[in-house]
C-alpha cells in the first residue's frame, strides 16, 4: 500500500470523526483553521512556483471563507453581522486577487484578518476564568 495514500485516508477518517462529534462552535473553528492552512499551502506553492497547487489551495480557501459567510444569520442579525459579512466578501476578493497575481503579501494580509476573526471566535468559546 502507498504510505501517502494510507496517511491521507487516516487523516480523512480523523477529520470525519472530529466533525461528527463537534459542536457548531467547534465546526466554525475548524473551518477557520482549514482556511488558514489553505492560505499557508498557497504561500508554499507560490514559493515553489507550483501554480496548480496554488490555485487549488486558494480556491479551497475562498470556498471556506464563503462557507463562513454563508453561516452568518443575516436574516436575524443583519445589523450586528454586516461588518463581518463585508469582511468575508473582502477576503474572498483579495484571495482571488492573490491567485491572479501570485502575491504572498496578499495571502499574509488575509491570514492576518482571518486569524483576528478566529481569535475572537476562540475567545467566545473559551471557558470563563475561575476566581
Amino acid at each position: 500500500m502507498n504510505p501517502m495514500l494510507a496517511l491521507r485516508q487516516y487523516q480523512k477518517v480523523g477529520a470525519q470523526a472530529q466533525t461528527s462529534e463537534a459542536t457548531p462552535h467547534r465546526l466554525v473553528q475548524m473551518l477557520m483553521e482549514g482556511g488558514l492552512d489553505r492560505i499557508a499551502q498557497a504561500k508554499g506553492a507560490i514559493a515553489r512556483n507550483d501554480i496548480p497547487a496554488k490555485c487549488v489551495a486558494i480556491s479551497k480557501a475562498i470556498g471556506i471563507v464563503g462557507g463562513l459567510r454563508e453561516g452568518l444569520d443575516l436574516e436575524k442579525q443583519a445589523d450586528a453581522l454586516a461588518d463581518l459579512d463585508g469582511l468575508y466578501i473582502y477576503m474572498m476578493k483579495r484571495l482571488a486577487e492573490a491567485n491572479i497575481k501570485s502575491d504572498p503579501k496578499i495571502l499574509d494580509e488575509i491570514a492576518s484578518l482571518l486569524s483576528t476573526v478566529k481569535e475572537g471566535w476562540d475567545a467566545i468559546g473559551a471557558p470563563a476564568p475561575q476566581f
